[in-house]
Formats: structure tokens, C-alpha cells, sequence
């Protein structure tokens, strides 16, 4: 009987976890975590550990209300009250374009080193969206559901073979004392890092969106159960190749002399000479395309995550508004979003890690106010009683939000008064 229910699961259930650590298994684990792992080899494991673990209530509530409820996150946000969904609609259009900018900047860098094709960095990142836009327009989620699913297992077995074959070289020898993280640079790193560990907050309602399409895709709409245990299989995943990404820039390049650059391409470079040195020439290329295609399946999720979610803030803000201006539609947000995303890279030029940190960091000092409004939602009278969390999931919750609010406040005072 139990071996029935999680036939069930990955039958009509399995998906929208999954998606949701492809979306975080780009800029936050290639570029961030492998960054941590170089600069400053094992000692911020605990920043990946704490930061996973005290963002885990506010994203496991997306799929939680979802499957409960049948609606949307956006959909609880406006029952809450207007104050909750316009601080998420502020928040979004704060940060959705420099997420956007910044996962497809490194998607074109590694398609520079998988090509060879030297074509400026934003030309590169119109193609790739354009692409992008192109697998959407057909398939929509069905089409990132069974791209992603392959893209995943590749992923992961090729990093976990890669770490383990670090471990066992043992890494740089002679290592050096590692730096200090407080301090403003340190600090402004460190926000950095947490700001997408492993992905921001606001995803919490891109996965309850997620759940209610799988629904759709399989005619069948999950129990709690089952879309709780597809959450944790693909948060907790993506949480340990975190770890994994740092263990291995802390094996191959702390202590090398060697730091990563601030331009895109060369840091492509350097991520698939480190692999490459760790596991050998041979697997070159075998890296280089998992690589691409890792930052490939987050673009394809970004860029399907944010009209999806702006199409839903539309419908809950005009209920009976049945326009079907094309400027509104799926398709039409889509178009219209990417545009604006190449505007900021255009005018960011070719400043990589700037991109990054930026997007990142406004991701981090947003958390606090969004783990707020959905734990509040989630005790609301919207949101039954039987499948309100347990006990230690909110004491979690609790810790978390003084714990994002603290490091918030953290940031400013180093960046400020420091």
C-alpha cells in the first residue's frame, strides 16, 4: 500500500520540486557557492547550512498552501490584504529583472566557452532568450517539466563525481589561513551568498504556481503529502550540491593563487578549468555542457517563472477583468519582461559580479518582509486548520524570520556605519 502512494507520487506529483531546484542550482551553487569555496575554502559551509535551513518554512508554504487550498500563494497574498500583495508586487518588480539579467549573463558566458563563438555578452544573452521564449511559447510547463527532469540527474551525478574525486586528491596543498568574512567586503559577500541559498523566498509562490499547472498537466491535484515530499526532495537536493559546489571550489582553488574574474566569460573559463583539473581532460567537455546546460534549465525556469507570476498578480488584481490584451498575457509578459532584462544588462555593461551581487543581495534584504506575509498567511483563517505546520516547523519559522531580519540589519550597519 505505501509503496502504492509513492508510485502516485512520482506519478502525478513529481515535478514542480524539481523545477524549483533547477531554478536554484545556477547562479547561487556555479558562481556563488563555488565562489565561497575559493575565497574562503570550508569556512562559510555554515552560512550555506544556516541560511537553506531558515528559509525552509517560508518555501515549503508555497506548495503547503497550494495543495491545500487550491489557489496560488499571489491569490492568499490578496486575501491577507492589498498591503501583502503590493509589498510582494514591489519586491518582484524590484528584483525580477536583475535575476533575470543575472542568470542569463552567466548562461552566455559558459555559451562563449562552449562555442567559441566571441560574441558580445548581451547578443549572447538575446539568443539565449530568445530561445528560451521559443521552448515556451510551444510547450510551456510541460515542456520545462520534462527538459528539466534530464538536466537534473546529469547535474548531479556529474558534481557529486567531481567532489568526490577532489576529496580523494586532497585538494591544494599547504593551504593557507583563510580570511576574515567580517568585514565590509566579507559581509557584503557574505549577503550575497545567502541572498539565493538556496533560492530566494519569493520562489515560495512560483512553486505553489508550479504545483497548481502539474495539477492541470496530470488531472490529478496532490495531496499535501505528496507535494510536501516533492518539495523536500528537490530543496533538500539542491541544498547538498550547495555544499558540494563549495566543497570543490575550496578543494581545487583555495589556496591556488587564483581568484575568479569579474568578466563573465573568463569566469566561465575558470568554473570549467576547475572541473576540468579536478577530474581531468577528458571530461572537458563532458563538464563544459552540463555546465551550460545547468544555467541553460535556470534561465528556461526564470524566464517562465516571472510572467507566470505576473500574469497571476494581474488576474488577482482585476478578478473580473476578462481582457485579453495580448500586453498581459503569458506570452505577452514573457516577451515584454525579457526585453526589459536586456535594458539592464545593456546599461550594466559588462560588469558580471556586480550583476550577480546585486540581484543576489536585493534578493536576501527583501526576505525578511516575504517570510513575514507567508507565515502570516499560512496561520490565517484562510488557510485550514489541518494543514496549518507542526509545532517545530513554526518555532522554525519564528528563528528564521529574526534570523534574516538580523543579518539584514547586519548588512546595513557594516555597509553604512562601518
Amino acid at each position: 500500500m505505501e509503496s502504492e502512494k509513492v508510485k502516485s507520487t512520482f506519478k502525478y506529483a513529481f515535478g514542480p520540486g524539481l523545477i524549483l531546484a533547477a531554478a536554484a542550482i545556477g547562479v547561487s551553487h556555479l558562481v556563488q557557492s563555488t565562489r565561497a569555496g575559493a575565497d574562503y575554502g570550508f569556512t562559510l559551509v555554515w552560512a550555506v547550512i544556516i541560511a537553506s535551513l531558515m528559509k525552509y518554512p517560508f518555501l515549503e508554504y508555497g506548495p503547503r498552501y497550494a495543495a491545500a487550498t487550491g489557489e496560488s500563494l499571489i491569490s492568499g497574498y490578496k486575501k491577507l490584504g492589498s498591503w501583502a500583495l503590493w509589498i510582494y508586487i514591489i519586491f518582484t518588480l524590484g528584483t525580477m529583472f536583475a535575476i533575470q539579467a543575472a542568470v542569463t549573463i552567466v548562461t552566455a558566458s559558459l555559451a562563449v566557452e562552449l562555442t567559441g563563438i566571441e560574441l558580445p555578452l548581451l547578443v549572447w544573452s538575446i539568443i539565449i532568450l530568445a530561445i528560451c521564449i521559443g521552448i515556451l511559447f510551444r510547450g510551456q510547463y510541460s515542456a520545462l517539466d520534462s527538459l528539466i527532469k534530464v538536466v537534473m540527474t546529469v547535474l548531479t551525478i556529474s558534481t557529486v563525481v567531481a567532489f568526490l574525486v577532489a576529496l580523494m586528491e586532497g585538494g591544494q596543498p599547504n593551504l593557507p589561513e583563510a580570511p576574515s568574512i567580517w568585514n565590509v567586503a566579507g559581509i557584503t559577500f557574505l549577503i550575497a551568498l545567502m541572498g539565493w541559498m538556496p533560492i530566494p523566498i519569493d520562489a515560495a509562490a512560483w512553486h505553489s504556481l508550479w504545483t497548481l499547472e502539474r495539477g492541470k498537466q496530470t488531472n490529478h491535484r496532490s495531496t499535501l503529502k505528496e507535494s510536501l515530499l516533492d518539495f523536500n526532495i528537490g530543496y533538500i537536493g539542491a541544498s547538498i550540491l550547495a555544499l558540494i559546489f563549495l566543497g570543490l571550489g575550496a578543494l581545487v582553488m583555495f589556496g591556488s593563487g587564483v581568484s575568479f574574474s569579474s568578466s563573465g566569460a573568463a569566469f566561465a573559463q575558470q568554473l570549467i578549468e576547475l572541473y576540468t583539473n579536478t577530474l581531468g581532460d577528458w571530461a572537458h567537455w563532458i563538464i563544459l555542457i552540463c555546465a551550460f546546460t545547468t544555467m541553460f534549465s535556470t534561465t528556461l525556469t526564470v524566464t517562465d517563472s516571472y510572467p507566470r507570476v505576473s500574469q497571476e498578480i494581474i488576474r488577482v488584481m482585476k478578478p473580473t477583468d476578462q481582457s485579453e490584451a495580448l500586453i498581459f498575457s503569458y506570452k505577452g509578459l514573457l516577451i515584454v519582461i525579457s526585453i526589459i532584462s536586456m535594458g539592464v544588462l545593456y546599461f550594466m555593461g559588462s560588469q558580471f559580479t556586480l550583476i550577480v551581487d546585486l540581484a543576489t543581495s536585493l534578493s536576501f534584504l527583501t526576505a525578511p518582509a516575504l517570510a513575514f506575509i507567508n507565515y502570516r498567511l499560512i496561520m490565517s483563517s484562510y488557510f485550514p486548520d489541518k494543514h496549518k505546520p507542526p509545532t517545530w516547523l513554526k518555532i522554525l519559522s519564528w528563528l528564521g524570520m529574526i534570523f534574516l531580519t538580523a543579518f539584514a540589519l547586519a548588512f546595513f550597519y557594516w555597509r553604512f556605519f562601518v
